[in-house]
């Protein structure tokens, strides 16, 4: 059973973990949000019963 051999897959999965780790998550985690929160206090929709013409 050759896939029970973690030999070469041990050490791509280390290469792609430490790829993303030190260099993709630095560049993500980089850029400002242009939507940042806002201090609105949320109030709760206004909502009126409808009017079914048949009852």
């Amino acid at each position: 059973m050759p896939q029970l051999n973690p030999n070469p897959w041990f050490f791509i999965m280390m290469i792609s973990w430490l790829t993303y780790s030190m260099i993709i998550q630095p560049k993500l985690l980089s850029h400002i949000s242009m939507n940042s929160p806002s201090n609105k206090i949320q109030t709760a929709p206004t909502t009126s019963p409808w009017t079914w013409p048949w009852t």
